[in-house]
């Protein structure tokens, strides 16, 4: 009995090492047309008796504004290009936030939030969060920082029913995701914190200052280098 026990635990254990790397193998070429929480907010509309909102449109990088990558990093992980996947800097300040009891940011990278955009599901918990780490590893190594870039630009929720760059200069600007300006770039990414709150299209005072705070950081930040 606990021979068999043992042969199934190795099994469930090469499934799931097999699964998970040859879906991350897979989405390094291809691209991600739904996402987990894609999936959650249209069940959620259903269940509230509304008519379900979805506009994605899946673009390269290079059909991008140069700005957004740069937008982006500034907003919410400026050492994307150095670090690992993981930025103890910010995780080391957000553990003495935590205990000082003060109110604590979020340490995420952009690496990060591609993993659990991609692969997992919104809600937190330890299990999410471990599961997140090792999606981490797996796509810094296989997808690489241009990749991972892409897929995270492509794939976050920008609006209400809105996912990616594409969908939200479309939506919200009334152009292409390529000509995109450095400003509506930084608004966009001012709005990444909450997007269902922050709203792009119609930005509060609030907004309009973190649009000029970002739009500071990114005269620090250079280009996204492209192939």
């Amino acid at each position: 009995m606990l021979s068999k026990l043992q042969k199934l635990l190795r099994w469930i254990v090469l499934l799931f090492f097999g699964s998970t790397i040859l879906a991350v193998l897979v989405y390094k070429w291809c691209p991600v047309y739904v996402t987990p929480l894609m999936v959650i907010r249209c069940a959620q509309q259903v269940s509230h008796g509304e008519r379900i909102r979805l506009k994605h449109h899946w673009v390269p990088l290079d059909s991008m504004s140069i700005y957004m990558p740069v937008a982006v990093m500034a907003s919410e992980d400026q050492r994307f290009l150095t670090h690992n996947g993981f930025d103890f800097i910010e995780i080391n300040k957000t553990i003495k936030e935590r205990k000082s009891g003060k109110r604590f940011r979020g340490g995420s990278t952009i690496s990060q939030q591609t993993a659990k955009n991609v692969f997992l599901w919104p809600k937190q918990s330890w299990v999410r969060k471990g599961l997140e780490a090792y999606f981490t590893v797996l796509i810094e190594f296989i997808w690489g920082k241009e990749r991972i870039m892409e897929v995270y630009l492509n794939s976050i929720e920008m609006g209400d029913g809105i996912y990616g760059a594409e969908a939200v200069a479309q939506q919200h600007f009334g152009r292409r995701a390529i000509t995109l300006t450095r400003p509506n770039c930084a608004l966009i990414a001012a709005t990444l914190p909450n997007p269902l709150k922050y709203n792009s299209k119609e930005p509060s005072s609030y907004m309009l200052k973190r649009q000029t705070a970002i739009m500071a950081q990114m005269r620090h930040i250079d280009v996204f280098p492209k192939k």
